[in-house]
């Protein structure tokens, strides 16, 4: 097989986390070139200017792009990462671009590499949500020619979907392969990083939900209050950067002078898991809660909407945005011992399924002009 280029899509900490063990694996072997393209919030300084992370890692080929502008709609967002992205093919002519998700980002880079005859790699599509992410992961998988899922489930509604079970691949999720690495650091190694200085914490997240803008700040000042008026000391990270993310900034603001609030725009991968790891739980919407959490045996207390149809573990408590929803969870944070319950996403070795299946050469004749795939 000749040396095959790989470019890898990022836009934001979250899904830079998920990738990570997928492009060293790559990196380091001598059949594939590899390159990032990092655009998003990586490249905003008030989400923590996170290209930095990237930066560390070395990688050979890592090109940056942002895609931000002064209006906040996710369409012009659109536009202009297609815009970049299309350029920079031509430069790095990939032969595959691999993409995760359902951010604005992931789009772009699927209809990039679908209308210039490029293969282009899903990283856990074939799952669900309630909000308008469900509809950018679907409309990404139709445009995309492979499949890198989690698990059964979502396998199955890819199928569901018409896309041909030879273009689909189970490697679980990837950043299970982090979780449990031996070189995550030590707590008290990333407090001393962080400035954190109490010594039990539970961890917040809060993301909009562009579909729900007009409630958001309701539901911002609803959440604040909430943890407010709890007794534990929290770890707050920013927000992503959609649209509805200044209303939340401007709402948990008012925490960052208080002793029991530490507020951080952003936290490397294997920091916040070290965190996610010691904590006495995860309070918010964040995906974290539903995947990463539960694999530690960590409570979860889920907000709204976000997350909705992914998972209902027994560790999970799913409340309404109100104020008294969310206090009388709190007030139950101690419903589940710590234990590692779950295999739902995988066993930690997605880097190895999917380093597996670039080497097969079936990958590479796969048919670019997308089937699909009548049920029986």
């Amino acid at each position: 097989m000749n040396r095959k280029r790989i470019l890898f899509l990022t836009g934001t900490r979250a899904d830079f986390g998920k990738i990570k063990s997928l492009i060293q694996v790559l990196e380091f072997n001598k059949d594939f070139e590899v390159f990032v393209f990092v655009t998003g919030m990586h490249l905003q300084h008030e989400y923590g200017y996170t290209v930095l992370e990237i930066e560390r890692c070395n990688f050979s080929h890592v090109h940056t792009f942002e895609n931000f502008t002064h209006e906040t709609t996710m369409d012009l967002t659109l536009a202009k990462t297609i815009e970049g992205l299309s350029r920079y093919i031509k430069e790095s002519k990939p032969d595959m671009i691999v993409v995760h998700g359902d951010r604005v980002e992931t789009l772009a880079g699927a209809i990039v590499g679908s209308l210039n005859n490029i293969l282009v790699a899903h990283i856990e599509g074939g799952e669900v949500s309630g909000t308008v992410d469900e509809l950018i992961r679907h409309s990404v998988s139709k445009l995309s020619h492979i499949h890198y899922v989690s698990n059964k489930q979502a396998e199955k509604r890819l199928i569901q979907m018409g896309e041909l079970t030879n273009s689909i691949r189970i490697i679980g999720s990837p950043d299970i392969d982090v979780m449990f690495s031996e070189k995550l650091p030590r707590l008290d190694t990333v407090k001393s990083y962080y400035d954190i200085s109490f010594d039990t914490y539970a961890i917040a997240m809060i993301h909009p939900v562009t579909t729900e803008f007009s409630q958001i700040r309701t539901y911002a000042k609803q959440f604040v209050k909430a943890i407010l008026d709890d007794h534990h000391n929290y770890i707050i990270v920013y927000p992503n950067n959609d649209l509805g993310s200044k209303v939340i900034l401007e709402e948990i603001m008012s925490l960052k002078s208080m002793s029991r609030f530490r507020l951080i725009p952003s936290l490397r991968f294997e920091y916040f898991l070290t965190l996610l790891k010691n904590t006495k739980f995860i309070i918010g919407n964040s995906s974290a809660g539903i995947r990463e959490a539960p694999y530690y045996g960590v409570p979860v207390i889920n907000i709204g909407t976000r997350q909705n149809n992914r998972s209902n573990g027994s560790q999970i408590i799913n409340v309404d945005y109100s104020y008294s929803a969310i206090t009388g969870a709190l007030q139950k944070t101690h419903f589940k011992n710590k234990e590692n319950l779950t295999k739902e996403f995988g066993e930690g070795n997605s880097a190895d399924k999917f380093l597996e299946s670039l080497e097969n050469r079936d990958i590479w004749t796969l048919n670019k002009q997308k089937q699909f795939r009548d049920l029986d």
